[in-house]
């Protein structure tokens, strides 16, 4: 019996120290089991943020983005507005320069009937398109200063939504 009692002695601190082992190992699973769900508690809300702040970021751009079609499509539309008054003050100073024109053939062609000799009608004739010469260069230099101001009016809201446009997105980028 003493062997029995001697191996159960000799057996005692091997069951201890597997016993120990268990434990060691059991806090140590705990431990890691704690320490991984932590971290994946904190990567899920590192997400969760991120997510949040990419969203915003990209709901913010899309309102951004909307705000520059709708102001740009204003832009068009008011350089529509400022040409198509542009195209009626140059149609209404055209029309001015044909009526002057056919009111100024009407007198000389009464004029040219009432002529006594073939010099004075020469001479009406002269200064008739002389004159004509004259208020077309004028008029086409008017008409051409008018055309220019409506062609500059008429892109100013373009360029400006323009220049905003690639301000806003070099600022974005």
């Amino acid at each position: 019996m003493k062997k029995t009692q001697k191996a159960k002695t000799a057996a005692k601190p091997y069951g201890d120290a597997v016993e120990a082992g268990k434990a060691t190992i059991d806090a140590f699973v705990k431990v890691g089991t704690e320490a991984a769900t932590k971290g994946y508690e904190q990567a899920v809300e590192l997400t969760r943020e991120q997510v949040g702040k990419a969203s915003s970021a990209f709901i913010k751009g899309f309102g951004d983005i909307q705000g520059l079609g709708k102001g740009n499509v204003d832009a068009v539309v008011e350089a529509g507005t400022v040409w198509a008054k542009g195209a009626e003050q140059i149609g209404k100073q055209v029309m001015a320069l044909t009526q002057n024109s056919m009111q100024s053939s009407v007198v000389t062609a009464k004029a040219l009937l009432g002529c006594k000799t073939l010099r004075e009608m020469l001479d009406l004739q002269a200064d008739f398109a002389r004159s004509n010469l004259d208020a077309l260069v004028n008029e086409g230099t008017k008409l051409g200063e008018l055309s220019l101001k409506v062609a500059n009016e008429a892109i100013a809201p373009i360029q400006a939504r323009v220049s905003e446009t690639v301000e806003k997105l070099t600022k974005a980028a």
